[in-house]
């Protein structure tokens, strides 16, 4: 669902089937992984995922066995561990293939864990690029976008609350890009004008409100933002 939501947002629907997918179900763990066609097409970002893949099942395959031999040692329940890892295209523009990433983790507490990331392959160097990478600083960022995106949040927080946020609960306050996931999205794939900013649980709010989304244009002062030498596959949003 938050696929589709950002996706709408950002412009262009994500709907790609993905074109490479592992799961793997034993006693101790399920595992999940999958990425796009488009990614799959570029031969050192394949690699890449490939081998995030091997490393993520490795891990949720180690720390799940030492988990079940700690059970049995405890003389308590194992609950098999599961981990879900998902990237789905954004969108894919002549300078940048823009992809986002979620992940579902569970390691036998009351519930799982979500969690969000993005990744920019740049066609141009030939290269993987943190969507943050593209700006000259998250702080620079943070000043074009940041009270924009609050009031943003602010409204979508006050339907899920029921009333506006107040001024000094744990949730209250807005996070920074720091703390934020941020895509790049376009709605003409030509140029980048458009911003996703997700704000997993526990960061703007309470597990139980889940992630808050957030779509905002490129503006004046994000293109200000972003680092001369990406600049011209950015566009402001018309």
């Amino acid at each position: 669902m938050r696929n589709r939501i950002i996706a709408a947002g950002l412009g262009i629907a994500i709907a790609t089937s993905a074109s490479a997918q592992s799961s793997v179900k034993t006693a101790d763990y399920s595992f999940t992984y999958s990425y796009p066609a488009e990614a799959a097409a570029i031969p050192p970002l394949r690699a890449w995922l490939e081998a995030d893949r091997a490393k993520q099942r490795t891990a949720l395959a180690r720390d799940a066995a030492e988990a079940r031999q700690e059970a049995r040692k405890g003389s308590f329940p194992f609950r098999a561990y599961e981990l879900q890892k998902t990237w789905k295209l954004v969108t894919n523009t002549p300078r940048f293939l823009s992809l986002s990433g979620n992940v579902y983790s569970y390691t036998g507490g009351a519930h799982g864990n979500p969690g969000s990331f993005g990744l920019v392959w740049d066609k141009a160097a030939k290269r993987r690029v943190g969507p943050k990478a593209v700006f000259v600083s998250d702080a620079a960022l943070q000043a074009a976008v940041g009270q924009a995106f609050c009031d943003r949040l602010n409204a979508i927080r006050t339907q899920r609350r029921g009333e506006a946020p107040g001024h000094d609960g744990p949730f209250d306050a807005c996070p920074k890009i720091g703390e934020l996931t941020v895509l790049l999205g376009s709605s003409n794939r030509n140029r980048i004008n458009r911003i996703g900013l997700i704000a997993d649980p526990y960061v703007a709010g309470p597990y139980a409100e889940g992630e808050y989304e957030v779509t905002l244009p490129v503006t004046a002062a994000v293109l200000r933002a972003v680092k001369p030498a990406y600049r011209t596959a950015f566009d402001v949003a018309r």
